[in-house]
């Protein structure tokens, strides 16, 4: 054995190699004793990496085998360029060459995506600082940029990667990006359609050909992600007017040479529209059937409506769910009469076993802590399922406001055909905001604000907010907490501490001041899931400070109740919201009541305010909302109500196209102090901004305003009211939700202050 390792002194064994040996005896190494391993070429890599992936030790046995795993398993750490096993007698050599290590990754022309996002994109397959460089890792990513690009429509954009060595065996990565010009959408046609026009149905697209706002919308860019959505759209069109057997036969989408213009068609085939004749029930209906006929909206006599179809099945399978039956299978199978266009339904059910719930399971909560999710669930682990708990659960947690997803989706229990799980996956948002501002005026000089506000204070579920103002004119500190489950019931706690000094008439000059500091205490109690009570209390201490060109009614209650009075304010409130959104609805109602009562202290009043908001979708695009709003104050004990508790109307929220908080009673000096009484009423039409489609961030409105504002023994009266009709713009913004309008005036007094444009950040109405 000695002898043989004499005269093959040095022997190189490379991954090739040893493939061949195990082909070709000739170059086989004769098995031998490792007496010692020594690894070659490292420069970052520690040796202990090696060692840890050989499957060979000192004192093992070499064999060819052994030698090609050995090579198998260096490679696999994806760590070496090449690879090399040479014997020395009877010491083993591992020669290695490191791949290079990435020092910097960059993006160069990327104006679509943000460099950042594609850094980490990069960094999440392996392409970052400090990893080493993959050459076909690199060529798969150029592909995936290419093809994201493809989705937004710039299908001419070109990716070349460089590759630039630098010292110490590394390399700068380069992904040089030209976009170029995004391609359009010139034409979209719908070829074989005979009951609707092409107009109309196109109308019902979120793509189109563009217009003078595509710079925003995007529409007229091709996704087929978007198309496939229109499709759909369009075949609900045909299947919810009686067009049963409705089909879009096929879809050709076409781009010019240039990689600019995208032409869309679609052959489609509507078949004959079908009238239904009856609906019958089979299979078991637990002796409900009663109760599930009730719940049939399939209109015998009325054209075919796939809408009534899924919600009839829908409605089957949740009343199912209410009892316990999570896998109850409903199935409506139509019996057609082709020749008479008629056709009848019969509603198969099968309720299954029914089951209970195991376990509830939440992910995606990284931030919010577990309890603030589980205590908004009224289905509990070891109940029996409950369909329309489950989704009361669903909906309680979404209205949080903590997250831009809510998932709940149902498990089986392997070995276990009556347990199931509910797994809820959430998506959290950012729920903090910060804003500083500064500003600088004539009158003001220097005002500096600043706000805080984190509706999910440390993943509690709590609310925290701190406002502050600067104001020559206008001084507010304001601290506020809210506590949701200040009880396991339920029950909600929120502390405000406030000090605000203001000059509420500074246009008329004079430095007198009003200020108000106080704290107050209020109670949320649930009466139902939908209904909240709200109990409360506080003290509070108003100071007038008399200055110069204090208004006569402000002097006139200081000199009757003094300069300085105290009050010690009761609150009862009550809210329900049926909304399908609050920031954009479009359906449901909002009430809200909230009510003051002066019960200690100098300022002795009652104070009330309601307001009721209904929104009635007329279809797709347009929907109608209507506002009301009536509010009532009344001094108690002989004494007036405190005009530093005085409503205003007129701006944004109120009655546009009057300044804000112009209208209402005046004082003997001509300054405006609101009143003890108001009424306001609005309605507008929305409607989607030419140019966006179906977008609803961005709409148009049409509205007419009705108020005003009444002294405390005023009567309320119509000729009294002020009125305007205009159009505005609402807009949910990056800062949040924009309101532009322009007012006519139509029913205006002698001396009311007329603002004809008006513009507000976070108005609903």
């Amino acid at each position: 054995m000695n002898n043989y390792f004499n005269c093959f002194r040095m022997r190189t064994v490379s991954a090739v190699a040893i493939m061949a040996f195990a082909a070709t005896a000739a170059w086989a190494v004769e098995p031998f004793t490792v007496r010692d391993i020594r690894v070659e070429g490292l420069q970052r890599v520690e040796p202990g990496t090696i060692f840890a992936s050989l499957p060979l030790r000192v004192g093992d046995t070499y064999t060819d085998e052994k030698g090609s795993a050995a090579i198998r398993a260096l490679f696999a750490l994806g760590l070496f360029k090449d690879v090399r096993l040479e014997t020395s007698g009877d010491v083993l050599v591992v020669v290695v060459e490191e791949r290079p290590t990435i020092a910097d990754v960059e993006f160069v022309g990327s104006k679509e995506f943000d460099s950042k996002a594609l850094k980490k994109s990069m960094a999440d397959i392996g392409l970052t600082e400090g990893r080493p460089f993959d050459k076909a890792l690199a060529d798969r990513a150029e592909q995936e940029l290419k093809r994201q690009y493809i989705n937004k429509s710039l299908y001419g954009a070109q990716v070349v990667t460089t590759v630039t060595p630098i010292e110490r065996n590394r390399v700068n990565l380069t992904f040089s990006i030209t976009e170029g010009e995004p391609a359009k959408i010139k034409e979209i046609h719908i070829v074989g359609n005979k009951a609707f026009s092409e107009s109309t149905l196109l109308d019902l697209f979120d793509l189109n050909t563009g217009g003078w706002l595509s710079w925003y919308t995007k529409a007229d860019r091709y996704s087929r992600a978007k198309l496939n959505a229109d499709i759909e759209t369009l075949r609900s069109y045909y299947l919810a007017r009686g067009y049963l057997e409705f089909k879009v036969d096929s879809t050709q989408v076409a781009i010019s040479p240039d990689k600019q213009a995208i032409s869309i068609t679609l052959n489609v085939t509507e078949g004959q529209r079908y009238v239904v004749t009856g609906v019958k029930l089979e299979g078991n209906y637990l002796g409900k059937e009663d109760e599930f006929k009730s719940l049939v909206t399939i209109k015998p006599g009325e054209a075919y409506n796939a809408d009534q179809v899924a919600a009839t099945t829908k409605a089957f399978t949740d009343f199912f769910a209410k009892f316990g039956f999570a896998f109850a299978h409903v199935e409506a199978r139509p019996e057609i009469d082709r020749a008479n266009g008629r056709v009848a339904f019969v509603i198969a059910a099968d309720p299954s076993r029914r089951a209970y719930v195991r376990r509830i399971n939440i992910s995606g909560n990284n931030r919010t802590r577990d309890e603030v999710v589980r205590r908004e669930f009224r289905q509990f682990e070891s109940s029996w399922y409950d369909g329309d708990k489950i989704k009361l659960s669903r909906d309680r947690v979404d209205r949080l406001g903590f997250f831009t997803e809510v998932n709940v989706e149902t498990q089986d229990v392997p070995g276990s055909p009556d347990q199931v799980d509910l797994n809820i996956s959430v998506k959290e948002k950012p729920t903090g905001s910060l804003t500083v501002g500064a500003g600088y005026g004539s009158a003001d000089k220097l005002s500096l604000s600043f706000g805080i506000n984190q509706e999910n204070a440390f993943g509690s579920g709590n609310s925290l907010g701190l406002q502050l103002n600067t104001s020559k004119y206008n001084k507010v500190i304001v601290v506020s907490t809210t506590n949701p489950y200040f009880t396991t019931d339920g029950v909600s706690r929120t502390i405000d501490l406030y000090h605000r000094a203001t000059q509420p008439y500074q246009d008329q000059g004079g430095n007198y001041k009003l200020t108000t500091e106080g704290a107050a205490v209020r109670f949320g109690v649930p009466f139902s899931e939908t209904d909240r009570v709200y109990f409360g209390g506080g003290a509070e201490r108003t100071r007038i400070d008399p200055g110069t060109s204090i208004p006569a009614a402000y002097l006139l209650y200081a000199n009757e109740f003094g300069y300085s009075s105290t009050a010690f304010p009761l609150t009862v409130g009550w809210s329900r919201d049926s909304r399908d959104s609050a920031l954009v609805p479009t359906d449901g109602r909002l009430q809200r009541f909230n009510s003051e009562w002066g019960v200690g202290g100098a300022a002795r009043y009652l104070k009330a305010d309601y307001q009721y908001q209904q929104y009635v979708p007329l279809n797709k695009q347009f929907s109608l909302a209507f506002n009301g709003e009536l509010g009532l104050g009344k001094g108690l004990g002989g004494s007036p109500f405190p005009v530093f508790k005085n409503f205003y109307g007129g701006g944004l929220g109120s009655v546009r196209g009057f300044e804000q908080g112009t209208l209402g009673p005046r004082d003997v000096t001509g300054f405006i102090v609101g009143g003890a009484k108001k009424v306001t009423l609005g309605a507008e039409l929305n409607a989607p901004f030419p140019g966006t489609g179906n977008d609803r961030t961005l709409r148009m409105f049409g509205f007419v305003d009705v108020g005003n504002v009444y002294g405390e023994n005023e009567p309320i009266t119509a000729n009294q009211l002020r009125a305007s009709v205009g159009v505005g713009l609402s807009w949910i913004s990056p800062i949040g939700p924009l309101k532009f309008a322009i007012a006519n005036p139509i029913r205006k007094f002698a001396g009311d202050r007329i603002q004809r444009l008006q513009f507000q950040i976070g108005t609903s109405f």
